[in-house]
Protein backbone atom coordinates (compact mmCIF):
# COMPACT_ATOMS: atom_id res chain seq x y z
CA UNK A 1 0.00 0.00 0.00
CA UNK A 2 0.99 3.45 -0.57
CA UNK A 3 1.23 4.98 2.99
CA UNK A 4 3.56 1.98 4.03
CA UNK A 5 6.12 2.01 1.08
CA UNK A 6 5.93 6.27 1.84
CA UNK A 7 7.51 6.14 4.92
CA UNK A 8 3.94 7.91 5.98
CA UNK A 9 2.70 4.57 8.48
CA UNK A 10 3.02 6.87 11.14
CA UNK A 11 -0.42 8.99 11.02
CA UNK A 12 -2.37 4.95 10.20
CA UNK A 13 -4.09 3.24 12.94
CA UNK A 14 -4.99 -0.48 12.71
CA UNK A 15 -8.82 -1.06 11.89
CA UNK A 16 -10.97 -2.27 14.76
CA UNK A 17 -11.54 -6.23 13.85
CA UNK A 18 -13.28 -8.41 16.16
CA UNK A 19 -10.27 -11.04 15.21
CA UNK A 20 -6.84 -11.57 14.75
CA UNK A 21 -5.09 -14.70 12.71
CA UNK A 22 -1.69 -14.58 13.13
CA UNK A 23 -0.66 -17.36 10.08
CA UNK A 24 2.88 -18.96 10.73
CA UNK A 25 4.09 -21.49 8.22
CA UNK A 26 3.77 -22.33 4.68
CA UNK A 27 1.89 -24.34 2.16
CA UNK A 28 2.54 -28.34 1.87
CA UNK A 29 3.69 -28.71 5.34
CA UNK A 30 0.19 -29.33 7.48
CA UNK A 31 -3.19 -28.31 6.94
CA UNK A 32 -2.30 -24.87 8.16
CA UNK A 33 -3.17 -22.92 5.20
CA UNK A 34 -6.53 -25.05 4.62
CA UNK A 35 -7.07 -24.23 8.34
CA UNK A 36 -6.43 -20.40 8.08
CA UNK A 37 -8.64 -19.79 4.66
CA UNK A 38 -11.87 -21.97 6.32
CA UNK A 39 -11.57 -19.92 9.28
CA UNK A 40 -11.21 -16.75 7.49
CA UNK A 41 -13.80 -17.34 5.13
CA UNK A 42 -16.43 -18.89 7.97
CA UNK A 43 -15.51 -15.64 10.54
CA UNK A 44 -16.62 -13.41 7.50
CA UNK A 45 -19.87 -15.09 6.64
CA UNK A 46 -20.54 -14.65 10.36
CA UNK A 47 -20.04 -11.24 9.55
CA UNK A 48 -17.19 -10.64 11.27
CA UNK A 49 -14.21 -8.57 10.93
CA UNK A 50 -11.14 -9.89 10.57
CA UNK A 51 -7.11 -9.38 10.31
CA UNK A 52 -4.75 -11.85 8.87
CA UNK A 53 -1.11 -11.41 10.01
CA UNK A 54 0.92 -13.52 7.52
CA UNK A 55 4.72 -14.53 9.48
CA UNK A 56 7.71 -16.62 8.29
CA UNK A 57 6.72 -19.02 5.47
CA UNK A 58 3.34 -17.80 5.70
CA UNK A 59 4.58 -14.61 3.66
CA UNK A 60 5.06 -17.11 0.48
CA UNK A 61 1.42 -17.22 0.51
CA UNK A 62 0.81 -13.91 -1.29
CA UNK A 63 3.82 -12.99 -3.26
CA UNK A 64 3.28 -12.05 -6.68
CA UNK A 65 5.17 -14.55 -7.65
CA UNK A 66 3.11 -17.13 -7.08
CA UNK A 67 0.77 -15.81 -10.34
CA UNK A 68 -2.92 -16.51 -10.62
CA UNK A 69 -3.08 -19.85 -11.05
CA UNK A 70 -1.13 -23.46 -9.73
CA UNK A 71 0.88 -24.96 -12.09
CA UNK A 72 -0.94 -27.50 -14.64
CA UNK A 73 -2.13 -30.60 -13.11
CA UNK A 74 -0.67 -33.15 -15.11
CA UNK A 75 -3.56 -35.37 -14.05
CA UNK A 76 -6.17 -33.10 -14.56
CA UNK A 77 -4.22 -31.15 -17.00
CA UNK A 78 -8.12 -29.10 -18.54
CA UNK A 79 -8.95 -27.67 -15.12
CA UNK A 80 -7.18 -24.69 -13.25
CA UNK A 81 -6.75 -23.90 -9.77
CA UNK A 82 -5.77 -20.47 -8.50
CA UNK A 83 -2.72 -19.88 -6.32
CA UNK A 84 -3.31 -18.75 -2.42
CA UNK A 85 -2.17 -15.33 -4.22
CA UNK A 86 -5.24 -15.22 -6.37
CA UNK A 87 -7.64 -16.48 -3.32
CA UNK A 88 -5.90 -13.87 -1.09
CA UNK A 89 -6.92 -11.32 -3.68
CA UNK A 90 -10.39 -12.61 -4.08
CA UNK A 91 -11.29 -12.61 -0.23
CA UNK A 92 -9.64 -8.93 0.47
CA UNK A 93 -11.78 -7.66 -2.60
CA UNK A 94 -14.83 -10.02 -1.74
CA UNK A 95 -15.06 -8.78 1.41
CA UNK A 96 -14.30 -4.76 1.40
CA UNK A 97 -13.54 -3.28 4.92
CA UNK A 98 -13.92 -6.23 6.50
CA UNK A 99 -10.56 -8.23 5.90
CA UNK A 100 -7.14 -7.07 5.99
CA UNK A 101 -4.33 -8.92 5.21
CA UNK A 102 -0.76 -7.82 6.67
CA UNK A 103 2.70 -9.37 6.10
CA UNK A 104 5.62 -9.05 8.18
CA UNK A 105 8.19 -7.29 6.64
CA UNK A 106 11.33 -8.46 7.70
CA UNK A 107 10.10 -11.91 7.42
CA UNK A 108 9.33 -11.03 3.65
CA UNK A 109 12.54 -9.31 3.34
CA UNK A 110 14.18 -12.67 5.13
CA UNK A 111 12.78 -14.65 2.41
CA UNK A 112 12.87 -12.76 -1.15
CA UNK A 113 9.23 -12.20 -0.73
CA UNK A 114 8.87 -8.32 -0.82
CA UNK A 115 6.86 -8.19 -4.17
CA UNK A 116 3.32 -8.79 -2.29
CA UNK A 117 -0.09 -8.41 -4.13
CA UNK A 118 -1.53 -5.03 -3.80
CA UNK A 119 -4.72 -6.27 -1.50
CA UNK A 120 -1.03 -7.05 1.35
CA UNK A 121 -0.16 -4.79 3.45
CA UNK A 122 3.67 -5.22 4.89
CA UNK A 123 4.28 -4.23 8.50
CA UNK A 124 7.36 -4.03 10.92
CA UNK A 125 7.18 -6.78 13.44
CA UNK A 126 7.31 -4.30 16.07
CA UNK A 127 4.32 -2.89 15.18
CA UNK A 128 2.69 -5.72 15.67
CA UNK A 129 1.16 -4.99 19.07
CA UNK A 130 -0.97 -2.47 17.40
CA UNK A 131 -3.01 -5.25 15.56
CA UNK A 132 -3.10 -7.32 18.84
CA UNK A 133 -4.00 -4.50 20.54
CA UNK A 134 -7.09 -3.50 17.64
CA UNK A 135 -8.96 -7.07 17.54
CA UNK A 136 -11.18 -8.33 20.11
CA UNK A 137 -9.98 -12.01 20.18
CA UNK A 138 -6.23 -13.19 18.55
CA UNK A 139 -5.70 -16.67 17.16
CA UNK A 140 -1.92 -18.15 16.23
CA UNK A 141 -2.13 -20.80 13.80
CA UNK A 142 1.40 -23.03 12.87
CA UNK A 143 4.74 -22.73 14.38
CA UNK A 144 8.09 -20.50 13.03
Amino acid sequence: MASERSGTDMVWAVPRTDVLLKVLGGPYRSELVGTAFRLTQALLDCGATVQVWACGDATGLTSTALGDTLPVNLLDRDRSYPSTAALVRALVTGHPGRLSWYACRFCCQERGRSAQIAQVRMRPPARFWEHVDAAGKVLVLGAS
